[in-house]
């Protein structure tokens, strides 16, 4: 049986407790029976891979490879991540290079079968590598499906530090987070933005995002929070306004049961 991480609650008093306990539940969640067998395999086969054609051949060793960069949905979109993998990503036309979503150019630059003469599946890190990557994401997967939010709150410890030291520009970077369903969704909770922003056009949504920024934080840069303070306050803001929206949206759906449940004992309709 899978090791199922423990959440002793939602919001910051929940994220308190996971930050506490966290090395040794991902350690716990590490030697799980299902986690060890695949990074053994893992472990074990993928110095012998060369082409982007074998690595997707290999349906265990594929799963382990998107895992890592959190694009197992594409597991069976082999013919896509074969030509991501084939292009590299020094061409600045290449494929990775294109899209909006970096994890694919994460994807390619790791492996590095488009990059370089010999890919760095001969290197002898290279399994450690991303077997560091993909248990973490599994454990991230993991608590998810106890708290989707908390999962949020793990990815951005990962996710939005390398954004902010990156040397683009603040415009760069918010669209980055405007292409990112992760971080998107937690910087519109953080900023208490309607969900409807996402609708709007990017420019309109940087400007909503960065202007918004500036008020509540200081600073409409991204690059603020690669300071490990301001990266904590905002992972809490994000925790509490995001619980605060799910309280709401919880009772109004119990006030129209109570309404709906009141009209039906009493035989009344509420047809308009």
């Amino acid at each position: 049986m899978s090791y199922r991480p423990v959440l002793t609650s939602s919001g910051s008093a929940g994220w308190a407790f996971l930050n506490r306990t966290l090395s040794r539940q991902q350690a716990a969640f590490n030697s799980s029976a299902e986690i060890r067998r695949e990074s053994e395999y893992f472990r074990d086969r993928i110095d012998t891979i060369r082409t982007p054609e074998a690595l997707v051949g290999n349906r265990r060793l594929l799963s382990v490879a998107l895992g890592a960069f959190g694009l197992r949905e594409d597991i069976d979109n082999r013919f896509f991540i074969r030509k991501v993998l084939e292009e590299g990503s020094l061409d600045p036309g290449a494929i990775a290079n294109k899209l909006s979503d970096k994890r694919y150019l994460a994807l390619t630059r790791a492996f590095g079968f488009g990059d370089f003469d010999t890919p760095r599946t001969a290197l002898s890190d290279f399994a450690d590598e991303i077997l560091a990557l993909y248990e973490r994401r599994e454990f991230e997967t993991a608590v998810g499906e106890a708290d989707n939010d908390m999962r949020i709150a793990l990815a951005l410890q990962r996710d939005l530090p390398e954004l902010a030291r990156q040397q683009s520009s603040e415009a760069t970077k918010w669209y980055t987070i405007i292409a990112s369903p992760v971080m998107s969704r937690a910087f519109q909770a953080a900023l208490s933005l309607p969900d409807s922003v996402a609708s709007l056009d990017v420019d309109q949504q940087y400007r909503i995002y960065s202007e918004k920024a500036e008020r509540v934080y200081g600073s409409p840069d991204p690059a603020q929070f690669a300071d490990p303070a301001r990266l904590e306050a905002f992972t809490r803001d994000f925790l509490q306004r995001a619980q605060l929206r799910s309280s709401a949206t919880m009772s109004a759906g119990a006030s129209a049961l109570q309404l709906l449940q009141t009209a039906a004992r009493g035989g009344l309709s509420l047809r308009l």
